[in-house]
């Protein structure tokens, strides 16, 4: 599996470094970032449920650039059906 490295948290110190990538095998966006507290959970859970095989991360707002990179580069104009 190779993961084409999109952006990391560009606040990032060396640690805790929230960070994007893009598995293209796979289809996938795969996103690092700070786990989330209990309650936090609990609110997405009044949403959606949360299987053991997932998990609710945070990401940074600053971040939005990076995450719009990687849905772009996912899906190009020609086969996005939102554009």
């Amino acid at each position: 599996m190779a993961l084409r490295f999109i952006g990391i948290d560009p606040e990032t110190g060396g640690g805790n470094c929230p960070a994007v990538w893009l598995d293209d095998a796979r289809q996938e966006v795969v996103v690092q970032g700070w786990r989330a507290d209990r309650e936090t959970e609990a609110l997405t859970r009044l949403d959606s449920p949360l299987p053991e095989s997932e998990a609710v991360v945070r990401l940074p707002y600053r971040m939005i650039d990076i995450l719009r990179k990687a849905l772009d580069d996912a899906a190009p104009a020609e086969r996005s059906q939102f554009r």
